[in-house]
């Protein structure tokens, strides 16, 4: 539909209005909401991106991706399982544990903590938690009565490095099927430790997360040697952890529970979803507003060259040709905008996290604190796709909107508007 002689034409128009007042002023502001809309709908986008980075390998670089927990009785031979399951192509680590909920005790502060026990050298291949220890060091923890704890039980009990605690464990019978029914009033074991680590991670985890050695545990606790309450896994994909962790659960002669972590830090993902979805929408409809003054832009320019498109009508140009000119002239209001809004939101973008410390450092504000969230930072990921697909939404929706204009351009009547001039 544009011919060379609606280019010329279109072209001649656009630049034709520059300066013209009011009609120029709805041209500028049409190009200024197109371009804020895109910019900051990259930005977003990006900052999405970055969050679902930072909890693949920031948060489930410590969250199980996957639990396989023994239902009736614990899995004996671990070493063995633990082997088979790495054979699995979609599995790349496995490492035993026995957890339970237990109370630390220091004088006459009392913590209530998620107790882990692990074999030391196995859960460094299916956890990083050894690279966020501030304090003591991770093999430590093989010490016959070591433990090490997060930095928000170490703050609340005020304890440090060296310094004895006790722990108050459930008894066997309620943690080890196999012990027998559980008593209605049960007695908890007591254990003195002496803490032998400190890690930092952020957010909840330093609060209720303490390590303590395998086969400590499993003596206190009543299983047997080779007898562990579940195995923890390590996948290739971590959206894929679900099916990957019930195609491996098959695999056993067990009865187990398949556990991963979308079932516990799920929500995480489903709230990055959900605002990703949310903003957008938001945003397009923005970028659809800004679009839409390309409408009165057109209808002005269409009323003002009235007598122009009567001449061409009357020289033999086409309905198409003059639609084309007038659809050029939008056009070009959405190719700037959306030109000038992507590389501002690339710009942006790229240096998204830098700009955000800078606006703390010099507000004194700290936007993500890691006591609340899993990171302290704005994450950011720009992607070519979501650049593409923001310039191609803003350039569509300023194409339709040139479309009613340049038709009503078309309808013009020759002989009405040059006999009244």
């Amino acid at each position: 539909m544009l011919q060379p002689l609606s280019v010329f034409i279109g072209l001649r128009y656009v630049r034709s209005r520059q300066g013209k007042g009011f009609s120029s002023f709805i041209s500028a502001s049409s190009t200024l909401g197109i371009a804020i809309g895109v910019m900051v709908l990259i930005v977003v986008l990006s900052a999405m991106n970055g969050f679902e980075r930072a909890l693949a390998k920031h948060l489930l670089s410590i969250v199980p991706h996957g639990e396989i927990v023994a239902v009736n009785s614990p899995i004996a031979q671990w070493q063995n399982k633990v082997t088979s399951l790495e054979q699995h192509p979609d599995i790349i680590a496995a490492a035993p544990f026995i957890k339970t909920q237990a109370m630390m005790q220091k004088s006459a502060l009392l913590k209530g903590v998620e107790l882990r026990a692990v074999d030391v050298s196995l859960e460094q291949e299916v956890s990083a938690i050894s690279r966020y220890m501030v304090a003591g060091k991770w093999q430590d923890l093989a010490q016959e009565n070591g433990v090490i704890i997060g930095a928000g039980i170490a703050q609340k009990l005020a304890v440090q490095v060296g310094d004895k605690v006790q722990l108050l464990l459930p008894p066997a019978s309620a943690v080890n099927p196999v012990q027998g029914a559980k008593s209605q009033f049960p007695v908890p074991v007591v254990q003195q430790v002496r803490v032998v680590g400190v890690f930092k991670f952020g957010g909840t985890i330093d609060e209720q997360q303490v390590f303590i050695n395998l086969a400590k545990a499993s003596a206190v606790l009543g299983y047997q040697s080779g007898e562990v309450q579940g195995i923890r896994l390590q996948v290739t994909d971590v959206f894929a952890a679900p099916q990957i962790v019930r195609d491996v659960a098959y695999t056993l002669d067990y009865y187990v529970y398949m556990l991963d972590w979308t079932r516990s830090h799920g929500h995480l993902f489903n709230d990055i979803q959900l605002v990703r979805l949310v903003m957008f929408i938001v945003l397009v409809l923005v970028i659809a507003v800004a679009s839409f003054n390309i409408v009165s832009t057109l209808i002005m320019v269409v009323n003002e060259k009235k007598s122009d498109i009567a001449i061409l009508k009357t020289m033999g140009a086409t309905p198409s040709t003059i639609m084309g000119s007038f659809m050029l002239q939008g056009l070009v209001n959405g190719i700037v905008g959306s030109l000038l809004g992507a590389s501002l939101g690339v710009l942006i973008s790229l240096n998204l996290t830098a700009i955000i410390r800078a606006i703390e450092a010099s507000l004194a504000v700290e936007f993500l604190s890691a006591d609340v969230y899993f990171i302290d930072y704005l994450p950011t990921l720009l992607r070519e796709q979501d650049v593409i697909n923001t310039v191609l939404t803003a350039l569509l929706m300023s194409l339709l909107a040139t479309l009613y204009p340049a038709w009503r351009a078309t309808k013009v009547e020759p002989a009405q508007v040059l006999g009244q001039s």
